[in-house]
C-alpha cells in the first residue's frame, strides 16, 4: 500500500510540475539564486537564516574615467566589487547632481561602468552611492535587469573567484576580500574602514555563509498563484489562529518572488525535463520522450536537479489521495477541517499548501490553520544544546509520565505566546495526574456491583445536584473553548473543576453518606459518582490519554475503548442554579473560617468555636442543612447561627456574603506571644539579609567567586527579602488582631 501510494504521489508530481510548466508558471532561466557552496545547492529565501554578526563597512573610491575625482561607495563585501557593472545614485540626492553620463573606473579590473540614478538607493546608506553587482545580490540583479545591465559572475559554486575577478581568480571569497582591502589600501583606494553589525545569510541546514549568484534554475512564477490564497485568507474562507498571523502572510504573500524550485542534491522528486543534445531544446513531459519532437534526434540527456521538497510538500493535501483521478478519499478528505502546524514553517508550507491547492482543487485545502507556539526554556530562551537548555521529552516522559508532559504543554498552549517550559511544571501537572488516579480509586473503592450512573438529580442531595450542574458548566465551557482551539483555556477549566470542586470539596462533602446508613440517599450519590467520573475521563481523554484509558476500563460496563464514546455533551435537565448559589455559600463559608484560622496561624487539629450571623434566614437554613460537613470541614467544635449576634471580646472576626463571622480566641491562641515570636524571628532574618547583601555590594566577592556561588547568594537573598514580607504581613495582621480584639501591648 505505501509502495502504491509513494507512487501515486510521485505521478501527482510529475502531473503537476507539467502543467504548471505548460501554463508557463514554471520556466527556466538565468535568475539571481541564494546557494550554499558547502551543500552545493540552491535554496528558496526561507531556507536562509539571517543572523546579526560583527562586520565592516569599507568605503572604496572609484576613480572618474574623466580624471576629474573620485566617488566613494560603502560596502560590506568588497570582493564582490570585481563583478560590479554600475555605480547607483538617488536622483534627487544633491551630492551627485551633473554626474549623468559620467563613467568610472571599478578598481583593480579598471572595468568602465555607468553611474546610474535610481530611486531604489538609499540616501542615509554609507555615501548614498551604491555599487552594483547584478551577478551577486538580488536587489542589484533586479536593478541591473531594470536598466540593461550586464551580468559578471566573479565568484563560482565553491565559493572560488572565477576567472573574470583578474588577479584573485582561485582565491576563496574570503581570502580575496583580505587580498582586495590590502591592495585597495596600497593603491590609495581604501577612504576608511567602519565596524558595524549586519545581518548575514546562513545556510539552515549547514550554516555556511550563504552566497547569491547568477544561476540556471528552475522556477515557479508565484504572483498567479499567490493572489487567490491571499483572496482566501481575507474573505475568510481559510483562517489562520490565532489572526494575528494574517498581517504576517499577507505581507509575505503580496511581496513574495518567484521560487526556485530545482535543487542540486541526491535524494528527492527529479525534474521531469531533457535536453536534446542535438538542437538544444528542453522537453518537460510526464513520460520518457523517446526523441526530442523538435528536431527528431535521439540523444537526449535527463535533468539531474530534483525539486525542492517543499514544492512536493504543497501538493500534500491532494497529492496523497489519489488525484489527478477523482477518488472517493479525495472527495472525502479534501477540504480538511483543520491543520496544525507550527508559525516557522507558515510560508515553508502552508502558504504553498494554499496555492497549489487553489489552483488544481479550485478550493482551498484545510479551512482552520491552527498555528502552535515555540517550546523554549522557563527563562523564555530558545532551547540549544551549546546552552544546555535542551528539555528532552523522551527523559520527562521517562520521570514523569506521557499525560503529565502532555497537559503541561497543552496548560501553558496561550495563543500568540510562546511556551516557556520546565521540569517544575512538568512535576507539578504529574501531581494532578496521580489527583485524577487517586479520586478515581476513591470512586471506584465505594460503588457498589450493580451501581449504574443513571442519574435523577432531582433526588439528590444540595451537593449532588451541585457537582452535576456544575460539570454541566465545565462541559460547555470546554466544548467552547476546543471549538475555537484555546487548549490552555480548556485544560485551566478542567483542572479547576477536577482538584478545586470534584475533588476537594465533593469527594471529602459526600465521605458520610457513602459510610451512612441511608441506602437510598448512598446510592443516589453512588450514581452521580459514578456518571461524573466517567463524564470528566471523556473530557479529559483529549488531554491525558493513557490514564484516561486505563481508568475507564476499570469502570463498570466498559469493555470497549473510551474513544468509542461520544464527547460530552451539555444536559440542560441536570442544571440547577439554586444548587449551585447553596453549595457556592456553604463552601465559601468554610473557605472564611479556613483564611481565619490560616491567619493566625491555628493548627489543623486545634477545633475552634464559630459564631455566624446574619438576618438572611434562608441563608441559616442553609447553613444548618449543611452543618455536619461544615463543621468538618472547617475544623469547628461548637457553630452558634444567630439573626443578630454581638461581637464576642478576644475574637477574630470576617465577614462573607452579608454572614458576620467571629472566632473566639480565649484559651486558643495568645496574640501577646505570638507577636513576640514574629518580632523576634524578624530581627534574625534581617541580620542575615544585610550580611547577604553585604557580600552582593562587595566588587571583590562579585568578581572572584564562581558564578554558581554568586548566583546562590543572589537566590538566598531574594528568599529572605520574600520571607521577611510574609512575616511582616503576620505580624500586622496579629497587631490588628490585638486591636479589634481590645488586648493590652
Amino acid at each position: 500500500q505505501r509502495f502504491t501510494m509513494d507512487e501515486g504521489f510521485s505521478r501527482a508530481v510529475k502531473e503537476v510540475f507539467v502543467r504548471l510548466y505548460e501554463e508557463g508558471l514554471i520556466y527556466r532561466g538565468d535568475y539571481i539564486i541564494i546557494w550554499c557552496p558547502r551543500c552545493q545547492t540552491a535554496l528558496a529565501d526561507l531556507e536562509v537564516e539571517h543572523e546579526e554578526v560583527d562586520g565592516a563597512l569599507y568605503y572604496i573610491r572609484y576613480p572618474r574615467v574623466d580624471g576629474k575625482g573620485h566617488i566613494t561607495v560603502a560596502t560590506t563585501r568588497p570582493e564582490t566589487l570585481l563583478g560590479d557593472t554600475a555605480v547607483a545614485v538617488h536622483p534627487e540626492d544633491e551630492r551627485y547632481q551633473g554626474l549623468k553620463g559620467i563613467k568610472v573606473y571599478v578598481p583593480v579590473v579598471k572595468r568602465e561602468v555607468p553611474i546610474i540614478f535610481d530611486t531604489y538607493v538609499d540616501r542615509e546608506f554609507g555615501t548614498g552611492a551604491l555599487k552594483v553587482t547584478p551577478a551577486h545580490d538580488p536587489n542589484d540583479f533586479e536593478l541591473g535587469r531594470k536598466h540593461n545591465l550586464p551580468l559578471v559572475k566573479v565568484i563560482d559554486e565553491n565559493g572560488h573567484m572565477t576567472a573574470e575577478a583578474g588577479p584573485f581568480a582561485g582565491l576563496d571569497r574570503f581570502e580575496c576580500r583580505e587580498k582586495i582591502v590590502a591592495y585597495l589600501e596600497n593603491q590609495g583606494l581604501l577612504e576608511k574602514i567602519e565596524p558595524i553589525k549586519h545581518s548575514v545569510g546562513h545556510c539552515y541546514r549547514c550554516k555556511t555563509v550563504v552566497e547569491p549568484m547568477v544561476s540556471k534554475q528552475w522556477f515557479v512564477r508565484t504572483k498567479p498563484l499567490a493572489e487567490p490564497a491571499i483572496k482566501a485568507v481575507r474573505e475568510g474562507k481559510t483562517k489562520l489562529i490565532p489572526p494575528n498571523w494574517d498581517k504576517t502572510y499577507y505581507e509575505w504573500m503580496e511581496n513574495i518572488r518567484d521560487w526556485c524550485i530545482s535543487r542540486q542534491i541526491w535524494w528527492g522528486h527529479r525534474i521531469p525535463a531533457w535536453y536534446c543534445q542535438a538542437c538544444g531544446e528542453v522537453i518537460v513531459s510526464k513520460e520518457t520522450p523517446e526523441a526530442c519532437p523538435h528536431c527528431g534526434a535521439k540523444e537526449l540527456k535527463e535533468e539531474t536537479d530534483v525539486l525542492d521538497t517543499w514544492f512536493s510538500s504543497a501538493l500534500w493535501p491532494f497529492g496523497t489521495l489519489g488525484w489527478p483521478d477523482e477518488t472517493e478519499e479525495l472527495k472525502i478528505f479534501y477540504p480538511t477541517s483543520v491543520l496544525v502546524t507550527g508559525f516557522d514553517i507558515l510560508f515553508f508550507w502552508v502558504a504553498r499548501m494554499m496555492m497549489m491547492g487553489l489552483h488544481f482543487m479550485g478550493e482551498v485545502p484545510f479551512y482552520d490553520v491552527y498555528i502552535h507556539a515555540l517550546v523554549r526554556d522557563e527563562k523564555g530562551e530558545k532551547m540549544s544544546k551549546t546552552k544546555g537548555n535542551v528539555i528532552d521529552p523522551l527523559d520527562m516522559i521517562a520521570k514523569y509520565g506521557t499525560d503529565a508532559l502532555r497537559f503541561t504543554l497543552v496548560a501553558l498552549a496561550a495563543q500568540g505566546r510562546d511556551i516557556r517550559l520546565s521540569e517544575k511544571r512538568i512535576e507539578g501537572y504529574r501531581h494532578f495526574i496521580n489527583k485524577i488516579w487517586n479520586a478515581a480509586r476513591f470512586v471506584l473503592m465505594n460503588l457498589e456491583e450493580d451501581t449504574k450512573s443513571e442519574v435523577k438529580p432531582e433526588k439528590g442531595m444540595v451537593a449532588d445536584r451541585w457537582i452535576l450542574s456544575r460539570l454541566q458548566s465545565v462541559i460547555a465551557e470546554v466544548r467552547k473553548n476546543l471549538d475555537i482551539y484555546e487548549f490552555d483555556k480548556a485544560a485551566y477549566v478542567l483542572y479547576h473543576f477536577v482538584w478545586h470542586e470534584f475533588c476537594d470539596w465533593y469527594l471529602e462533602w459526600i465521605k458520610p453518606v457513602l459510610y451512612g446508613s441511608d441506602e437510598t440517599a448512598k446510592k443516589m450519590t453512588q450514581a452521580v459518582l459514578l456518571y461524573t467520573l466517567s463524564e470528566l475521563l471523556k473530557l479529559l481523554h483529549p488531554f491525558i490519554p493513557f490514564v484516561t484509558e486505563e481508568i475507564w476500563h476499570h469502570l463498570h460496563h466498559t469493555e470497549s475503548s473510551i474513544l468509542e464514546t461520544a464527547y460530552p455533551e451539555v444536559k440542560e435537565e441536570f442544571k440547577d442554579e439554586a444548587a449551585v448559589v447553596e453549595m457556592e455559600n456553604v463552601i465559601g463559608l468554610v473557605k472564611t473560617i479556613r483564611n481565619m484560622r490560616g491567619e493566625i496561624g491555628i493548627s489543623p487539629s486545634v477545633k475552634v468555636d464559630i459564631i455566624v450571623s446574619t438576618q438572611r434566614q434562608d441563608v441559616l437554613t442553609q447553613i444548618e442543612r449543611h452543618r455536619e460537613p461544615i463543621c468538618r470541614l472547617a475544623g469547628i467544635k461548637n457553630l452558634q447561627l444567630s439573626v443578630r449576634a454581638e461581637k464576642p471580646s478576644y475574637a477574630s472576626a470576617a465577614v462573607w456574603h452579608g454572614m458576620d463571622i467571629y472566632m473566639p480566641l480565649k484559651d486558643i491562641f495568645d496574640l501577646e506571644v505570638e507577636e513576640k515570636r514574629l518580632k523576634k524571628e524578624i530581627e534574625r532574618l534581617i541580620s542575615e539579609l544585610e550580611l547577604t547583601k553585604s557580600k552582593l555590594s562587595n566588587h571583590d566577592f562579585l568578581t572572584k567567586a564562581p558564578k554558581a556561588v554568586v548566583e546562590k547568594e543572589r537566590q538566598k537573598g531574594a528568599m529572605l527579602e520574600e520571607k521577611l514580607e510574609k512575616l511582616r504581613f503576620n505580624l500586622e495582621r496579629i497587631q490588628d488582631l490585638k486591636k479589634q480584639t481590645g488586648s493590652k501591648d
